[in-house]
């Protein structure tokens, strides 16, 4: 199979999935700088999540250039990072319009581990099927991130019910780790 429509049906989705973020953000209806600040837990939680859905995209277009062929296996690891992914806005919504009350910022933090951890079952089925010794499999690595991360998340998780202040700073470290794109990737297919 091609890959390119396996790429161009990714980039729509998320594409949809920003569309509806964005379309959430309701419009003050006063005119004054005061009538932002009701809206101001909203407004942060979209940037967050419009962060997040930017690195995904993002890696998701330099992950896909080392890959050779696509299998009906790696169809599906995609349509569940797809999935996990679609449910973002729901989350960032109810956090923001609760403004960051402990379990709907325990949610989001829940909204973000499945797709790290659909991300992380994408790329091992694609590294099963292009070998250990594929272009991927070297640049992944032992990618400590792809590790760390979903811990980050579980941690933030349990901590939104301590202080949602540290559970908010977790998830934005982790988009802060993620920000740049992956180096162990573009130096592979800057090399290819």
């Amino acid at each position: 199979m091609e890959k390119d429509r396996l790429l161009a049906f990714s980039d729509g989705v998320i594409a949809i999935i920003i569309t509806i973020m964005v379309l959430e953000l309701k419009v003050p209806h006063e005119s004054g700088l005061a009538a932002l600040a009701p809206v101001a837990p909203v407004f942060l939680s979209y940037v967050l999540s419009f962060a997040y859905l930017a690195i995904y995209w993002n890696n998701h277009h330099h992950f896909f250039h080392l890959v050779r062929r696509v299998d009906g296996m790696m169809l599906w690891a995609n349509m569940h990072l797809l999935f996990w992914l679609s449910l973002i806005p729901f989350a960032t919504g109810w956090m923001g319009e609760n403004h960051f009350a402990p379990v709907p910022t325990a949610l989001y933090g829940v909204s973000l581990l499945m797709p790290a951890l659909a991300w992380q079952w994408m790329q091992w089925v694609i590294i099963r099927s292009h070998g250990r010794d594929s272009p991927l499999a070297r640049a992944v690595g032992r990618d400590l991130k792809g590790k760390l991360s979903p811990l980050l998340y579980l941690a933030g998780v349990g901590l939104a019910f301590v202080d949602t202040r540290i559970a908010g700073a977790i998830y934005l470290l982790v988009a802060l780790l993620w920000l740049v794109p992956d180096r162990r990737i573009e130096r592979v297919v800057y090399r290819s």
